[in-house]
C-alpha cells in the first residue's frame, strides 16, 4: 500500500499560541533589565538593541516551535503509516472473508499490539470490531470512514481530542485471487482504522520550546551588555566632541578632536576641526583688527590732547572777553568754547576707554567717606540743588575715590540729561555689600533702550532727543565698577519711577582690610 495525507490540522494554531511565550513573560523581562536612563543616545540604543534581539528571540522561539513540531509530527506521523501498512500487510492473510465479529475482534486485537497498543477499529459490512471496546471511537471521524470507502490507499487525519493531540489512520484490506493482500488486489470488503497518540511527540516539542524560552533572558541580557559595550564604543568620540565643542565655546579656539577612521564620526571630527580652525582664524583676524582698532583711537586720541589744550586755553580767553565784541563774535566765541569743552569730553573718555581695553588702569584705594564723596561729585558739578541725596552717616569705604566720582557723575547726570526731577541718589550698607541707587521720575526707558544702554557709543536719539554725550560715560561707569569688583544694573521698571540704576559694590572697610 501507499500512502497520502489528508491532514485537518483543527488544533495546530491553538498549540503554537499556547507554547509562544506570553505577553506578559516578555514584559516581565523588560521589566528586570535595568537600563540607564532614557533620554539619552545611549539609553535609546541600549533599549532599540535589546527590543530588537527580544522581538527577534521570541519570533525565533515562535518559528522554531513550528518547525520543529511540523518535523516531529511529520516523522511521527510517517513511521505511523509505515507501521500500520505493515502490520495489516502481514496479518491480512489470516483473515477470512467473509468474516465474523470475533475474527475482526481477533485481527483488529493482533494490529493494535504491534502499533505500541494504539485503539484499532475493524469494520466489515455491519459488523465492528475494536481492541479496546470501551475506547471512544468518536477519533475516527466520518470524514476519515468516508475518505476510506472512496480510496485504496492510507488515508491519515490529525485531531484534538480531550485537550491532547491524535494521530486517525484508515485503509480498505485489500486481497488478491489468492487470497493475499496485494496493492493492487481487489477490495475485501473490510475497514481499518487505528489511533496513535502524539502526546509524547508534543511533550517534545513543547520541551523544546521551553528550552528555548528559558534562554531568552541570558540572550537578552548579552544584548544589553553587546548594546552597552557598541554604545560606548560609538559614543565615545561624540563625547569627545561635545567637551572640545564647551571648550571651544568657552573661547578655547585651538582645540582639536582626533581624526580616526573613515566613518561618519571621523567626517563629523573633521568638520569640526575644519570649523574650529576656520574660527580661530576669523577671531584671530577680528582680534587684529580690534586691536589696529583701539590702538588708533588711543594714539588719536593722545595726538589730540596737545592741540585741544591750545584750544581750550584759547576759546577760555575769548569767552571771558565776550562781553567786549560784537554780539556775533561774541556768540561765536561761546559756542567755540562751548564744542571745545565736549571734543576735550570726548577724547577724554576715548581715553580712558582704551585704557580699560588696554587693562591699563589700576585702583588707588583709600578709606572713603561716602557721604561726603557723593557730596563732593554733586557740589562740584553744581548739581546739589537739582538732586535729592539721601546720604546716611559713617558708611566708610575702601575704593578708588576718584573713579567713584566718575561713576557717579556719570549716572546722575544721565538722569539730569534723559530723566525728570526729582533725582534722588541713595547710599547704602549692608550684607558687606555697598548699594548707591539713581534714580529720576521721567518716562523710563523702552527695552531696547535697555538692551543698549551699556553699549559703547550707543545713543538713542529717538527715545532721548535731548542727548549730547558721547555715548560712553555709561560703559566707563560699568567699567569702573566691575573694576572695584562690582556692577550697574538698571532696575525694572516701576509706576511712577522712572529708569532706576543700582551700583553695587563689595563693602571693604577698615578693619576688612
Amino acid at each position: 500500500m501507499s500512502s497520502t495525507e489528508e491532514s485537518t490540522e483543527e488544533s495546530a494554531e491553538g498549540t503554537t499560541a499556547k507554547s509562544a511565550p506570553p505577553l506578559a513573560a516578555k514584559a516581565g523581562l523588560r521589566a528586570r533589565i535595568r537600563l540607564p536612563r532614557l533620554d539619552g543616545l545611549r539609553g535609546r540604543l541600549i533599549i532599540t538593541v535589546v527590543v530588537v534581539a527580544l522581538i527577534s528571540s521570541v519570533t525565533a522561539t515562535a518559528l522554531a516551535y513550528r518547525e520543529s513540531r511540523d518535523a516531529v509530527l511529520k516523522r511521527a506521523q510517517n513511521a505511523a503509516v509505515e507501521d500500520f501498512r505493515n502490520r495489516v500487510d502481514s496479518l491480512a492473510a489470516d483473515l477470512d472473508v467473509p468474516t465474523d465479529p470475533r475474527s475482526m475482534a481477533r485481527f483488529a486485537t493482533d494490529v493494535s499490539s504491534g502499533l505500541r497498543g494504539a485503539l484499532v477499529v475493524a469494520q466489515y459490512r455491519d459488523y465492528t470490531a475494536s481492541s479496546d471496546p470501551s475506547a471512544d471511537r468518536s477519533r475516527i471521524t466520518a470524514e476519515l470512514r468516508a475518505t476510506v470507502r472512496t480510496r485504496t490507499q492510507v488515508s491519515l487525519q490529525r485531531v484534538e481530542h480531550g485537550g491532547k493531540p491524535w494521530l486517525a489512520l484508515g485503509a480498505p484490506v485489500l486481497l488478491d485471487s489468492a487470497g493475499r493482500d496485494r496493492s493492487s488486489g481487489q477490495p475485501s470488503g473490510v475497514e481499518i482504522f487505528a489511533v496513535v497518540s502524539l502526546a509524547d511527540e508534543e511533550r517534545d516539542t513543547a520541551e523544546l520550546v521551553r528550552s528555548v524560552q528559558r534562554g531568552l533572558l541570558p540572550v537578552v541580557l548579552l544584548a544589553a551588555v553587546l548594546a552597552l559595550l557598541a554604545a560606548r564604543t560609538v559614543l565615545r568620540p561624540v563625547r569627545k566632541l561635545a567637551r572640545a565643542t564647551r571648550r571651544l565655546a568657552t573661547g578655547e579656539l585651538s582645540i582639536r578632536v582626533e581624526e580616526r577612521g573613515r566613518d561618519e564620526l571621523a567626517e563629523l571630527a573633521h568638520t569640526f576641526n575644519e570649523t574650529a580652525g576656520a574660527l580661530e582664524d576669523s577671531v584671530s583676524e577680528l582680534r587684529a583688527q580690534e586691536a589696529l582698532a583701539r590702538r588708533f583711537v588711543a594714539d588719536v586720541s593722545h595726538e589730540l590732547r596737545t592741540p585741544l589744550a591750545a584750544m581750550t586755553i584759547v576759546s577760555s580767553v575769548l569767552e571771558e572777553d565776550a562781553d567786549q565784541l560784537t554780539p556775533d563774535t561774541a556768540h561765536a566765541a561761546r559756542t567755540v568754547s562751548a564744542e571745545t569743552a565736549k571734543l576735550t569730553r570726548l577724547v577724554d573718555d576715548l581715553i580712558e576707554i582704551s585704557r580699560f581695553d588696554a587693562r591699563a588702569v589700576a585702583l588707588t584705594v583709600h578709606s572713603v567717606d561716602m557721604a561726603e564723596a557723593v557730596r563732593a561729585t554733586l557740589a562740584a558739578r553744581g548739581w546739589t540743588d537739582r538732586v535729592e541725596a539721601d546720604l546716611p552717616p559713617g558708611i566708610r569705604a575702601r575704593l578708588d575715590r576718584r573713579r567713584l566720582d566718575v561713576i557717579v557723575a556719570n549716572l546722575v547726570g544721565n538722569a539730569l540729561r534723559h530723566g525728570a526731577p526729582p533725582v534722588t541718589v541713595t547710599v547704602r550698607a549692608a550684607d558687606d555689600r555697598l548699594t548707591v541707587t539713581v534714580a529720576d521720575h521721567g518716562p523710563g526707558m523702552t527695552p531696547e533702550v535697555a538692551r543698549h544702554v551699556f553699549d559703547r557709543f550707543y545713543k538713542a536719539d529717538s527715545a532721548r532727543s535731548r542727548s549730547e554725550g558721547s555715548g560712553l560715560g555709561m560703559a566707563i561707569a560699568l567699567e569702573n565698577a566691575r573694576l572695584h569688583g562690582g556692577t550697574i544694573e538698571l532696575e525694572p521698571p516701576a509706576p511712577g519711577v522712572g529708569a532706576v540704576f543700582t551700583l553695587q559694590m563689595p563693602l571693604r572697610t577698615e578693619s576688612a582690610s
